[in-house]
């Protein structure tokens, strides 16, 4: 039987540190302010930006919502992003994702300062992660790290296997385990024959986005392995992208959905936003 790596327990942990650190830099005189720019009425948007404002505020950050009708303009959204990079009280901002129709999400995102990237995603924060500048990292990639070396999970010479080569996920992770100096095998919808090939892994990250795509036929016995995926279920709960039952008498460790990687990737966010504030309090100033 597998032991659960509990993101729950994991995000708790981080928390408590964050609310430590915010502590400290009040004590310098440098507040900590987390924007969000929230563009419509999606359900799933919405929910997720008042559970990001309930974390903040338990860990003593200031959040602010600037929010907006779906017809906003893609230059009154372009500058605002330019107004908040700009704001020295703002620590760090992201845009709450997915944008209605019309608007271009890649081209706002371009324009997001990367010491005030805090979900990690811009072009610029991309490219310093692959060639291993400081960055302010993706926050579910990073909290897939810290979810595993909360746990104890060695990674360094172990074989990591990622389903999925989103730029949100797949690829920035790839990158991360290979500074854990793993070695990265990355799959896709044109991998031939994915299962001998996931069997091989010692880490197993499942990012596909494809309801229950992974079986006992993807994991060799003793794997560790992390789901990424959260899809609604057909009795109404949630699951991920691997079928739990049948992966953990296989796993030495997995990851659940829900309870697993989500919550570590809400309590990255903050961590982002706390070595925002801090970084930018040490920087040299300018003039």
């Amino acid at each position: 039987m597998a032991k659960i790596l509990d993101g729950k327990a994991a995000a708790a942990e981080v928390r408590s540190e964050v609310a430590s650190e915010v502590a400290k830099l009040k004590e310098r005189g440098v507040p900590v302010r987390l924007d969000v720019i929230l563009v419509g009425q999606d359900p799933a948007s919405v929910t997720y930006v008042s559970s990001k404002e309930r974390d903040s505020q338990e860990v003593g950050i200031e959040s602010r919502v600037h929010r907006f009708p779906s017809e906003v303009s893609q230059q009154e959204l372009a500058t605002l992003v330019e107004t908040l990079n700009e704001d020295v009280a703002v620590s760090g901002f992201f845009i709450q994702l997915p944008l209605p129709e019309g608007l271009d999400p890649v081209s706002l995102i371009s324009r997001i300062t990367p010491a005030k990237d805090v979900d990690g995603l811009s072009p610029e924060s991309a490219g310093r992660l692959a060639v291993g500048l400081p960055s302010l990292l993706p926050c579910t990639p990073h909290g897939i790290i810290q979810l595993l070396g909360r746990n104890g999970i060695e990674l360094s010479g172990s074989e990591a296997v990622v389903i999925g080569r989103s730029n949100l996920v797949g690829k920035p992770l790839a990158q991360l385990l290979l500074r854990e100096n793993a070695t990265v095998t990355v799959c896709h919808s044109r991998t031939r024959d994915l299962p001998e090939v996931a069997r091989r892994a010692d880490l197993l990250v499942v990012a596909a986005g494809q309801k229950e795509m992974v079986g006992a036929e993807h994991v060799k016995e003793g794997a560790v392995v992390v789901d990424v995926g959260i899809h609604r279920g057909e009795e109404g709960g949630l699951v991920g992208d691997v079928r739990f039952d049948e992966v953990e008498p296989k796993a030495a460790w997995i990851s659940p959905v829900p309870g697993g990687v989500g919550p570590m990737t809400r309590a990255m966010l903050l961590h982002n936003a706390v070595r925002a504030a801090r970084m930018q309090a040490e920087a040299p100033k300018r003039g």
